[in-house]
């Protein structure tokens, strides 16, 4: 036997798996049922989520991780956008200063200012003059004598509303004589207020467009909206008779804004439509109840493409599959299997409590084509009656 060393070569070493990178975390300012379905949109593309809520059982708990804590609590702030990627909100009533806060280590998309301009209907109204967006005409009101001076100038009908908070028909006053006057400085006066003009629209629309992080934006269908005391109940896509020039006004009016504001994300406006011609009411930085609609009846949803454009990915189509209508389960979402027999139904339950006026799901209703979804908006409201409380039977 030869005593020469061994000389054959040792087997390569196993080389190390790669250290795992963790998947984007976008941190939500707000936990409501708009931040739950932003993290359905993005679970399936492998995004995690994170969010802020004062609600300890807010709806978004089953998409992510919940912070429960005040949405301006700097605290909660820093625990929700620790480590995130980017940060977002779902709802416009998140403080401005909180914002602020947080883009000072993270990106913030949209940005502050977006709301800002959202939560001053008179600094939202100035922007839409400056920027030659049709509006009504308005006054801002801070106290009586600045009412009855506006009153005078704008005449009535009028409508008279608080300049911050407010939502869902609150915080706002019709004035169609003295007495009203009387009526609504009593019930409003005290805060920042704002006149503006009752417009005889023909109908409501709103245009939801999505602006990305390189300037990209695209644009959905203009939806005719239905709202009963102020809530939106019945949104339809495309909206009925659109025509290429109501379309393109809308959508020049949305991409002013997201140009003026460096908008990224998907940013709703709603319009009034009167005399063939678009005014706009208000905006909301967020995506919006009257998209809900583009889960089922668009290429890529409202949520997905706010997902795609805050973290700078190609926006996805914003072309629609078919007619669609969204209808709103206002107080109690209907009991599922009378509604789920209907063909092209989607059923989007919360998980919030029963409460009256209160948001607590939606029902997509999808088609090939117009009558269809007639047909079968009729049956959904032989099934349930109660969705379609002071809807007109057109809907």
């Amino acid at each position: 036997m030869s005593d020469a060393p061994d000389r054959t070569p040792a087997s390569a070493p196993t080389p190390l798996p790669a250290p795992l990178v963790p998947p984007p975390l976008v941190a939500v300012l707000g936990g409501g049922q708009l931040g739950r379905m932003l993290g359905l949109a993005g679970l399936p593309l492998g995004f995690r989520f994170r969010f802020l809520d004062p609600t300890p059982d807010a709806p978004a708990r089953a998409v992510g991780p919940l912070v429960v804590g005040a949405l301006g609590d700097e605290h909660a702030l820093g625990e929700t956008v620790r480590d995130a990627t980017v940060v977002t909100f779902e709802w416009e009533g998140v403080p401005a200063d909180a914002a602020r806060f947080v883009e000072r280590q993270h990106p913030m998309r949209p940005g502050p200012r977006a709301l800002e301009v959202a939560q001053d209907r008179l600094l939202e109204k100035a922007l839409f003059l400056a920027l030659g967006i049709d509006v009504a005409a308005f006054a801002g009101v801070d106290d009586r004598a600045e009412l009855d001076d506006a009153v005078e100038s704008i005449g009535m009908p009028a409508v008279l509303k608080t300049r911050r908070g407010g939502y869902d028909g609150k915080g706002q006053q019709v004035l169609r004589s003295p007495r009203d006057v009387d009526d609504g400085w009593e019930a409003l006066g005290g805060v920042p207020l704002i006149l503006e003009s009752l417009v005889p629209f023909s109908r409501e629309v709103s245009v939801l467009a999505v602006r990305g992080l390189d300037g990209t934006t695209a644009c959905y269908p203009l939806v005719e909206n239905t709202h009963v005391d102020g809530i939106l109940r019945v949104s339809r896509a495309p909206a009925p008779g659109l025509t290429p020039a109501l379309q393109a006004d809308g959508a020049a009016i949305a991409h002013r804004l997201l140009d003026e504001l460096g908008y990224v994300g998907v940013l709703a406006v709603e319009l009034f439509e009167h005399d063939g011609r678009l005014l706009a009411n208000e905006l909301a930085p967020r995506v919006h109840n009257s998209g809900h609609w583009t889960i089922e009846g668009a290429e890529c949803s409202q949520f997905e493409n706010h997902i795609r454009a805050i973290l700078g990915m190609p926006l996805g189509s914003t072309e629609p599959r078919g007619p669609t209508a969204m209808v709103n389960c206002i107080g109690a979402v209907p009991t599922p299997g009378s509604l789920l027999a209907i063909p092209g139904v989607h059923l989007h339950d919360y998980a919030k409590v029963p409460r009256p006026g209160r948001k607590v799901g939606h029902i997509t209703v999808t088609a090939p084509d117009s009558s269809t979804l007639d047909e079968r908006l009729g049956r959904l409201r032989d099934v349930a009656p109660d969705l379609f409380t002071g809807v007109a039977r057109a809907n």
